[in-house]
């Protein structure tokens, strides 16, 4: 990362790790704005924005499925709450299909956070993870969480059918679900999280497809199709443009 944009993401609470997948904050320090290229990732993003251009304000980010240049205002600070799919019913308690590839404003006073507050990233942490405890479910439906445990286990390879045999739901209703809460299909939800998994790979340099993937030319097709870029050049990853890409290099 250059010396001018800092970011940080940590583990959720056990408590809370089904439903968030990681908490994190970034920072824009220079008197410029910042160009990223947000990628498809398979998260459902909260974030808590501060800069000196703009006053505080709440949005959350529905699922992305292709790649879009950003900028990040001079003198940001932001906190991110990054959920997995499953907490858009039971925390959220809502639909992100009408926000595929954008988002929306949320009001000021959501979940009682402050300007300030983005000052604590520790303070952060604990206030959000506090309020997603005291809002978790008394029950779930099981073939949900099933459903959402295996795509992550298996990084997006089991096929809709396989997905739908293990638990037990037709796939037609499983996608009817994904339709009406994500905005998008089953499948084309299991392909961004391959696509993610690709990246652990790329950021260790290596540039060939190690998930199911047909062929080399259908891998660089696809990382081309959701970061906008080959594998070789995404692993250069010029003026940290690709955030996640960055995040897991560091690790």
């Amino acid at each position: 990362m250059d010396n001018d944009f800092y970011c940080n993401f940590i583990q959720p609470d056990k408590d809370i790790a089904k439903f968030v997948e990681n908490l994190g904050t970034f920072q824009n320090k220079s008197d410029n704005p910042k160009e990223v290229v947000i990628i498809p990732d398979g998260r459902v993003d909260l974030l808590f924005f501060q800069s000196s251009a703009e006053p505080f304000h709440t949005m959350i980010m529905g699922l992305e499925t292709y790649p879009e240049e950003r900028y990040i205002l001079p003198h940001t600070t932001a906190f991110v709450v990054s959920f997995k799919p499953l907490a858009v019913e039971y925390i959220l308690d809502t639909s992100i299909a009408a926000l595929l590839n954008t988002g929306k404003t949320l009001p000021n006073n959501f979940w009682g956070f402050k300007a300030e507050d983005l000052q604590n990233f520790e303070l952060c942490c604990n206030k959000a993870t506090q309020i997603i405890k005291n809002l978790l479910p008394k029950e779930a439906d099981e073939r949900k969480c099933k459903l959402f445990d295996l795509i992550y286990r298996y990084r997006g390879e089991m096929t809709v059918q396989e997905l739908s045999e293990k638990v037990k739901w037709n796939s037609r209703q499983i996608n009817r679900y994904f339709s009406k809460q994500f905005g998008l299909s089953l499948k084309a939800y299991s392909t961004i999280l391959r696509f993610r998994a690709s990246l652990e790979h790329i950021a260790q340099g290596r540039l060939f497809p190690e998930l199911n993937y047909t062929d080399q030319n259908h891998f660089i097709k696809e990382i081309k199709k959701f970061s906008g870029v080959v594998p070789k050049e995404l692993l250069k990853n010029q003026n940290d443009r690709f955030i996640l890409l960055s995040v897991l290099k560091g690790k």
